[in-house]
């Protein structure tokens, strides 16, 4: 079953009256539900604004995107809001943790910007993904308290928190030790493997990206291999 799937998708954006920036250009893509995908790039390739798209972050300018097989062309911002609360988990290079709040108050984040009732109960979801993650008595700590590894791994704490089908992790390594980034990873294949979670991360490492079963390059906006490693 496709989980997403990009057709034929163009984002531009306009510099100036005269000058346009094409970032994307006729994007096919599809993945099916409980994929590990990478997205690799070098810096300006346009993996960014893939991720966004596939996050639901931004739309496309020309072409169509559908979730679950649902085209989402019609969908009001507010409605595309609520999609991507519950669709995707997001993983992110700096973490995005906001610092005055506690780590329990930052996992449970997604949960207050629901416009749904939850049918769960979002603290004790949260206290047992701080104790799978190894962070059991972090609860009143604060970001700046603890190692980046340990943040890393409250932001996929706050991502599952949802238990959203797709989880995008974008660099998700990009700012740890090679001890850390490993842990990290690992954790991702879990959640692949055993929580059945469709993965998808952005990088520009190979290391990173061959951790994935199947690996998209995309360089100039353009997709110019997708190709499967396992």
């Amino acid at each position: 079953m496709s989980i997403i799937k990009l057709s034929k998708v163009y984002k531009r954006y306009k510099i100036d009256e005269s000058i346009v920036f094409t970032a994307l250009k006729n994007v096919n893509l599809e993945i099916t539900n409980g994929e590990y995908v990478s997205i690799m790039g070098p810096s300006g390739s346009g993996k960014s604004t893939l991720m966004h798209i596939v996050g639901l972050l931004d739309g496309a300018t020309e072409g169509e995107v559908f979730i679950r097989d649902k085209n989402i062309k019609g969908l009001n911002d507010n409605e595309v809001s609520s999609l991507r609360n519950t669709f995707v988990g997001f993983v992110f290079q700096q973490f995005n943790l906001i610092n005055k709040l506690t780590i329990l108050e930052n996992i449970l984040l997604p949960t207050i910007y629901s416009r749904k009732q939850l049918k769960f109960n979002p603290e004790k979801r949260a206290l047992e993904l701080l104790s799978r993650f190894g962070l059991k008595g972090k609860e009143l700590s604060y970001p700046n308290k603890i190692s980046g590894g340990q943040q890393q791994r409250v932001a996929i704490a706050r991502a599952l928190i949802m238990n959203p089908d797709l989880i995008l992790a974008d660099e998700p390594t990009g700012n740890l030790d090679s001890k850390s980034g490993a842990e990290v990873l690992n954790l991702l294949d879990e959640l692949n493997k055993r929580d059945k979670k469709t993965v998808v991360v952005v990088t520009h490492d190979k290391e990173v990206a061959e951790r994935a079963r199947r690996i998209v390059n995309i360089r100039d906006g353009e997709i110019i291999k997708d190709s499967y490693t396992k």
